[in-house]
């Protein structure tokens, strides 16, 4: 009988206990109720009394702080279609326009573009957007709503590349009034090009500018404008470039026409350069000056130094072409001639005449030395005596000391005697006290003399170690590239 009642009590026992939990759980959950609707009466101020049990004045609620309320409930986005502009089908919409230069990062000559950091912003007013508030303040959001609203297409004309800063966020910024006014700004660093002109290169000035303009929207739908005029473009002070000096900055606008689509408004920022000139006077010019100068130095050297001539005029020349294509590998490559291209060339010619007038002059010495041995040679076969009173004389000067052993034996078989005419009293003739200056009066003539033929006495004077071509490049070259240089930098600069 125990064992028959002992299976009833256990199931008994269970069931109670079955019932105590229930009941204890569906008091948990009407506290947890009771607590929740205390804290919803918190935040809506539903609340009314204190604890004390004095009435408070209730105070309206303001949806724009009310957490209850979703940003999309809140600006009506599910409410409306956003795919199309505002006022869809009337005027167009007014979309002012400003910017804020960050930084100008660089200006590629051989690419011809620039890359530029800026702050856009365009401002309009979408009705649709519009929400109350008591206190009439604006809210900002981040660019997660921009996907889900309309904005302007606004791009950038012969940009090459542009992207939108996204560290740590994206950075984009949009500001919603109450009464529907918009601001969208974003950060963009765009590289775009430039059309420059390098005749006058490095005595250059570029001027650049970045096109805005809307992509889909032609001038009646979207009126694209600055929107404070010339005060919409504002710079940094600090901005600076190593080799351009920013002279200023201005904003223009103009209408753009497609022939497939139609008229739009473009807006423009121009900014001119002017190229800093000192580091190209290190690197190109004084270099080049100095070579055109290194290479005069052989109208000094002796016209016998073979060597030492020859190799001074092939540094200078390949130098010269180095100083050149280390030029024209920076640069690109354009079809017409450069200011610096005008200087180099000229000074590389300079350098090259410089070797050509050493040719020269080795040339005609060789010439004259072989008629010299010729002319020794007929008076040693033909053995006459030197005598002063025959017609044909050739009169040789020398320094002494300087005079070469091919020209002392030259004077083989000639007498010496000062060179004075024969009918001057004997007193005149008198030999010259100086002792290093050696006159020798070298006569041939196979015909009797006469008075006419002493009176066409001729003097060739030769300086040992002094070519006449010499003489005159020593004076001939710096004039014409002083003169060059007065004319080259007075067109230029």
């Amino acid at each position: 009988m125990d064992a028959v009642r002992m299976p009833y009590l256990n199931r008994t026992l269970l069931l109670l206990s079955l019932l105590l939990l229930l009941l204890l759980l569906g008091q948990s959950r009407t506290a947890e109720a009771r607590r929740h609707r205390q804290r919803v009466r918190r935040w809506t101020g539903t609340e009314e009394t204190q604890k004390h049990g004095a009435s408070l004045p209730k105070k309206p609620p303001d949806v724009t702080k009310s957490r209850k309320t979703k940003t999309e409930h809140l600006l009506k986005v599910d409410d409306h279609d956003f795919t199309m502009r505002p006022a869809f089908g009337g005027p167009a919409i007014p979309v002012g326009v400003d910017v804020q230069v960050e930084s100008l990062d660089s200006i590629s000559e051989v690419d011809m573009d620039f890359t530029m950091t800026l702050y856009l912003r365009h401002y309009w007013k979408d009705e649709r957007l519009s929400f109350s508030s008591s206190t009439n303040k604006s809210m900002t959001f981040d660019g997660r709503l921009v996907k889900k609203i309309w904005v302007p297409d606004v791009f950038f004309v012969h940009s090459k590349r542009s992207f939108i800063h996204d560290t740590t966020t994206d950075n984009i910024m949009l500001r919603v009034f109450p009464d529907g006014h918009v601001l969208y700004s974003l950060r963009v660093t765009v590289t775009a090009a430039c059309n420059m002109d390098f005749s006058r290169f490095p005595l250059d000035s570029q001027t650049c500018s970045l096109e805005l303009e809307s992509y889909a929207y032609t001038d009646e739908d979207l009126m694209l404008y600055w929107k404070s005029g010339d005060e919409s473009l504002s710079t940094d002070d600090r901005i600076s470039l190593s080799q351009f000096l920013i002279q200023k900055f201005h904003t223009t606008s103009r209408l753009a026409f497609y022939s497939s689509t139609g008229w739009y408004n473009r807006l423009y920022i121009n900014f001119t350069l002017r190229r800093h000139i000192f580091f190209f006077l290190l690197q190109t010019y004084f270099p080049a000056t100095l070579m055109v100068m290194l290479s005069w130095v052989s109208f000094w050297i002796d016209r016998r130094a073979v060597p030492a001539r020859v190799s001074l005029g092939i540094t200078t020349v390949l130098t010269m072409s180095t100083i050149i294509t280390g030029v024209n590998a920076s640069m690109p490559r354009v079809s017409y001639i450069k200011a610096v291209d005008i200087y180099l060339w000229v000074s590389f010619v300079f350098v090259f005449l410089s070797v050509l007038e050493y040719a020269a002059v080795n040339y005609l010495s060789t010439v004259q030395d072989r008629r010299e041995r010729k002319m020794r040679e007929r008076a040693r076969s033909q053995s006459l005596p030197c005598t002063c009173s025959i017609s044909q004389t050739r009169t040789m000067t020398m320094l002494d000391g300087t005079y070469s052993e091919a020209d002392t034996n030259s004077l083989a078989g000639y007498t010496e005697e000062p060179m004075v005419p024969e009918d001057e009293p004997e007193e005149k003739q008198k030999v010259p006290e100086k002792s290093e200056h050696m006159v020798v009066h070298l006569s041939m003539s196979t015909e009797s003399t006469g008075i006419k033929k002493r009176k066409s006495l001729r003097a060739l004077n030769i300086i040992q170690n002094t070519h006449a071509i010499d003489k005159y490049s020593r004076m001939i070259f710096p004039g014409s590239y002083i003169f060059f240089n007065l004319i080259y930098w007075s067109v230029y600069c």
